[in-house]
């Protein structure tokens, strides 16, 4: 973990690449105490110690299966398997879980520092108290993300692929029948891949979407600059931010530092992870 200094930023965006309708504005100051935060997602292998530990069944587990990408699938799984009519790149996949990442037969060969991925809220929250931390409210994980830069696009700067250099692991070709993984990566990278940003923090753009400990509201406090905001007392669904390796610009521009999603507690897919913070 690294301790953080807190402070005064400006959290949200008006950028016209943004997407207004999910709250991603107005940009507002907030005031955050020192915090700890991971470095980098929760792994495999940090996972594994958890389960190991605790005995702990994931939602995934206990309802029997999973959301996986179709591109990542044997032609068996995905034939049978149903999809979301919205987003029919996904298949429910019987069997997928932390541990079977694309249903029967897969494993964690060669992913034990890859990010954990089909973890809900639930269980993030189960291994954050496991580990004496807690997930991120929503302001904390946008103050971390930024790296002491204000008002950027992502968490290096303005562009993208500066200079060329790629430093984050999205969707590269067309969405979602080709994938160049020009990065590097076709599906999760290490959790230390790419550079980290000027708060030495790995993959807050890309990779997997990480859950914050926020309820969702598209709602908020302009009037003063909130200390340590927390977000509503109730809700539906959790804050997720940071996009993951399946965003695309023309499809998902949510890799941006402001962009912002939700999805319930109790969900999880093959592109959804987590990391921790502490107290200073």
């Amino acid at each position: 973990m690294v301790l953080l200094p807190g402070g005064e930023f400006l959290m949200g965006t008006e950028d016209a690449a943004g997407f207004p309708d999910d709250g991603e504005g107005p940009v507002r100051p907030v005031r955050l105490s020192p915090f700890r935060i991971d470095v980098h997602a929760v792994t495999n292998d940090a996972f594994a110690a958890f389960v190991a530990e605790t005995g702990h069944v994931t939602d995934a587990e206990r309802f029997g299966w999973s959301y996986v990408f179709a591109g990542f699938l044997p032609a068996p799984l995905r034939r049978g398997a149903p999809r979301p009519g919205r987003t029919p790149w996904w298949c429910g996949v019987e069997g997928a879980s932390w541990s079977r990442p694309e249903g029967p037969g897969s494993t964690l060969e060669a992913r034990g520092k890859h990010p954990v991925v089909h973890v809900s809220w639930t269980d993030a929250a189960a291994y954050a108290a496991w580990a004496g931390k807690r997930l991120p409210t929503e302001a904390e994980w946008e103050y971390a993300a930024r790296g002491g830069l204000e008002q950027r696009r992502y968490p290096w700067g303005d562009e993208l692929n500066p200079g060329g250099a790629f430093r984050c692991n999205i969707w590269r070709g067309t969405f979602p029948s080709k994938n160049t993984a020009e990065d590097g990566h076709r599906g999760t990278a290490p959790v230390d891949a790419f550079e980290p940003n000027g708060f030495g923090l790995y993959n807050m753009s890309g990779n997997v979407w990480e859950w914050c400990a926020d309820w969702w509201t598209t709602a908020h406090d302009t009037a003063r600059p909130p200390l340590d905001p927390r977000g509503p007392a109730t809700g539906t669904d959790k804050v997720i931010r940071g996009g993951s390796h399946m965003c695309h610009r023309s499809y998902c521009n949510r890799y941006r530092v402001a962009a912002r999603t939700a999805n319930s507690p109790d969900s999880s897919s093959g592109h959804a992870g987590f990391r921790c913070v502490a107290p200073a």
